[in-house]
């Protein structure tokens, strides 16, 4: 049985234009211990799927599900203390950006103790010590002085390290990681996954990692879910989908990369703009953009084409063989 088991989520948001699905039809599975990466531009809905999964989303969001199971309990069906026990306990998440998810009116200190003391019943001088503890294996350097500081007072780099913290500190079985490099310069950026990578393999935890770099999940995961406009697009092993992509979305989004592009020449780029999805396309949401397209991609909902744990959503998927259509 998966850690993490979802079928067919779809999301929607009322706007001032009409109906948002923000996500369509997800499928998604993460096993225990594995590491997962969810990749796609932005608005491809992969927050906001980690969001559902959290319980965090709006009240005016609408959220429908054949599955959506945690260690094989519906989600949906769990109390509100139920689901409080389990977030931040054996689900837990980083989110995007520290400065405004940690409180600025209390300590480092204050809001660790605070997590230990409820979910693992600490207290006192002996939730200091484990919240001293938390930061030093997170790399904090002067993790004593570090609980007293506000985060106003810390660099992004120690907040997002002080957020991993938080995130770890009552040994998660699978942390869903948002963008957790989000505004970080590349050598912290490099930090923090390298630490991400070493607490998944010291403490046997599942990591679902989103981001916008393919070249990230290619680091850091073993197996990736291309989003876009709401959807799942591909997915298999990451050293699959590097070698050979079968979604010309995901080919785009590895042409984009700088190691692709040697020398002085300029960057390959993907034409256009995401699919309004307000109302989405009736075809597939990437003919717009791409290269292959024909009129039954513009008019008609492509199939997803599976072989074995890999599948593709497209009328015209790459071969894995040849790098031309099918």
């Amino acid at each position: 049985m998966p850690l993490l088991e979802i079928r067919n989520l779809t999301i929607e948001f009322e706007t001032s234009r009409g109906l948002l699905r923000a996500v369509e039809g997800l499928d998604l599975d993460v096993a225990e211990g594995e590491a997962l990466g969810i990749v796609g531009e932005s608005g491809s809905g992969k927050s906001v799927s980690l969001l559902a999964v959290m319980g965090l989303l709006p009240q005016s969001a609408r959220v429908r599900a054949d599955r959506l199971a945690f260690d094989g309990r519906e989600l949906a069906s769990l109390s509100r203390h139920e689901r409080r026990r389990i977030n931040g306990g054996a689900l837990a998440m980083i989110f995007q950006e520290p400065m405004t998810s940690l409180n600025p009116c209390f300590t480092v200190g204050f809001q660790l103790a605070e997590t230990l003391h409820e979910h693992g019943g600490l207290a006192g001088s002996v939730a200091r010590r484990r919240a001293a503890e938390l930061l030093e294996t997170v790399g904090m350097p002067d993790a004593g002085e570090a609980l007293g500081r506000f985060p106003h007072q810390l660099s992004g780099g120690m907040n997002q390290r002080i957020m991993i913290a938080m995130a770890i500190a009552c040994k998660p079985r699978l942390l869903l990681a948002d963008e957790p490099t989000t505004a970080l310069d590349v050598t912290i950026q490099a930090q923090i996954l390298d630490l991400l990578g070493e607490l998944r393999r010291d403490q046997g935890m599942a990591l679902v990692l989103v981001t916008h770099d393919i070249g990230v999940v290619a680091e850091t995961a073993e197996r990736i879910l291309v989003m876009y406009a709401g959807q799942g697009l591909e997915s298999d092993a990451v050293a699959r989908v590097i070698e050979r992509p079968r979604h010309p979305y995901t080919a785009a989004l590895l042409e984009v990369l700088p190691e692709r592009n040697p020398g002085h020449g300029r960057l390959a780029t993907i034409p256009g703009t995401v699919a309004s999805l307000v109302p989405p396309p009736i075809g597939c949401r990437f003919a717009a953009r791409c290269a292959h397209a024909d009129p039954r991609c513009r008019g008609e909902p492509p199939p997803v084409i599976a072989a074995d744990a890999a599948w593709a959503r497209c009328h015209r998927p790459l071969e894995r063989t040849g790098g031309g259509d099918a």
